[in-house]
């Protein structure tokens, strides 16, 4: 099979379902792929969305529980409320297949438990296999939300994003709660660990950099009995999930050689403290898809004014984001346990994460 279409987009996310539906709403022929089988499985998400970006309407439709505020757990066991961080709990499963739905509705093509073979951008083609088989795609543009390990970045020679491993379990929840808990702790270098409440479950996660320690199931488990122990959470693992997080910052160059642009994960959008990168994906989704529709009609800027809309939105805030993890990378990296005020200088919660003194 070999189809001919304005549009390729590679990743099927919240990020590439949202620009294969902005780009098929605006007319142009577009064919979605993702490696997944199913649209949002597996699961590889804590699933919080902060309350200021929930705007788009499949989130509110995922929506699973309200959160009004965030715990963090100090490594000395001093423990700190913050009001002023509420958001959403959903279900990722519902969002991402919702979104993908619509795109489907709009008219793009979406193939699912599909790989990227081969691309050549010059020749405007990219090659796939599927459960069809062999086939492959000539395309005018193309869009990259493949990760941040992304496939596409690696076939056109550009550098993979440094990034940290998360491990998850869904629990049962015993104490229902609605704040995101967070534990800092030099047993996650590179990370902090996780529960957030959904219901009568709970995701129960840590995420690390693997120079410091290769090690994520030995704390995980040490956590989860812990918390058991405090009748918080049950015994049971009902299901369990991992990946990688992007933690470098913005790409430096968001479109490549007019041909190719980067959105979400791929393009570094996720935060590089939190790993907070739903809400940046689905904007810069739509934003890339309407620019790609912009652009073949005729606007010669539309590329270059998506990429410097995203810089305009994100490149502050996530480049102070890698100058707080520098600051406690160096301690790992001099094999020092991070003081307690190097701690609180590198996470949201604290004012002294906020100061413009990272360097």
């Amino acid at each position: 099979m070999n189809r001919a279409v304005d549009l390729l987009v590679v990743g099927l996310g919240p990020g590439g379902a949202s620009a294969a539906r902005a780009a098929a709403r605006a007319g142009l022929r577009v064919v979605g792929v993702d490696k997944k089988r199913r649209p949002g499985e597996p699961v590889q998400c804590a699933e919080f969305v902060p309350r200021p970006l929930v705007s788009e309407p499949q989130v509110r439709a995922a929506h699973v529980q309200d959160i009004h505020g965030m715990r963090t757990f100090h490594p000395e066991g001093r423990l700190t409320v913050t009001e002023h961080f509420p958001g959403l709990m959903i279900d990722r499963r519902r969002l991402d297949a919702g979104i993908a739905a619509e795109a489907a509705e709009a008219g793009a093509t979406l193939h699912y438990a599909t790989r990227l073979e081969r691309l050549d951008t010059e020749a405007g083609e990219a090659w796939f296999h599927g459960p069809e088989g062999e086939f492959s795609v000539r395309f005018r543009l193309l869009i990259a939300a493949d990760g941040p390990r992304s496939p596409v970045a690696r076939s056109l020679g550009l550098p993979e994003l440094a990034h940290v491993f998360t491990r998850q379990y869904t629990v049962p929840l015993r104490e229902p709660f609605a704040t995101t808990d967070i534990w800092l702790s030099p047993d996650y270098p590179g990370g902090y660990a996780w529960l957030f409440p959904k219901g009568e479950v709970a995701n129960l996660g840590l995420g690390l950099d693997k120079r410091f320690s290769g090690d994520l199931k030995t704390p995980l488990d040490r956590l989860h009995r812990q918390l058991q122990a405090e009748g918080r959470v049950g015994g049971e693992i009902l299901g369990h999930t991992g990946g990688e997080i992007p933690v470098a910052g913005l790409r430096p160059e968001l479109v490549w050689e007019d041909k190719v642009l980067f959105v979400g994960d791929a393009a570094g959008l996720t935060h590089p403290i939190t790993g907070a990168g739903i809400a940046p994906a689905i904007l810069s989704g739509e934003l890339a898809g309407q620019a790609a529709a912009e652009y073949l009609a005729g606007d010669g800027e539309a590329l270059e004014d998506y990429q410097e809309e995203i810089r305009d939105r994100y490149q502050g805030s996530l480049a102070h984001a890698v100058a707080r993890r520098a600051l406690l990378e160096r301690a790992f990296q001099a094999r020092q346990t991070p003081e307690p005020s190097t701690f609180q200088a590198t996470w949201i919660a604290f004012d002294e994460y906020h100061r413009d003194d990272a360097a």
